[in-house]
């Protein structure tokens, strides 16, 4: 199993930035996945999840309404479109399969999370 995060850069606040996410190594289509973040000196926080057949969403409250969750399952690919970027926004991000029950997720839940990337660092930043 490999997932891979990219997209990750320096944003101003008020900006935009879309990560991608490259699975390989299992039948990404019959899996829900989502994003996590870390932020420096903080615990990982669950941002967003989406079902296998891409339908159904789900949304911290910190991010809801500014980020959108989004795959492709013929690449393979999981998207996460972040607007409205916040300085709180800052934080190592990575993509993960997510496990069967509906989200949200909190802390505890993240250990019963399948396989994770490496992630990809997004930097909030005047």
């Amino acid at each position: 199993v490999q997932l891979a995060e990219s997209g990750g850069e320096m944003a101003r606040p008020g900006g935009s930035l879309r990560l991608s996410c490259a699975a390989s190594g299992f039948s990404f289509s019959n899996y829900g996945m989502g994003w996590v973040r870390q932020a420096p000196r903080k615990g990982p926080e669950w941002v967003s999840a989406i079902n296998s057949g891409g339908d159904k969403t789900y949304y911290s409250d910190s991010v809801k309404g500014r980020f959108t969750i989004t795959r492709d399952n013929a690449k393979n690919t999981l998207y996460l479109q972040m607007n409205s970027l916040r300085l709180e926004d800052t934080a190592r991000y990575y993509c993960a399969q997510t496990p069967q029950r509906t989200p949200p997720y909190s802390g505890y839940d993240l250990a019963d999370f399948g396989a994770w990337g490496q992630g990809t660092q997004v930097t909030v930043s005047w």
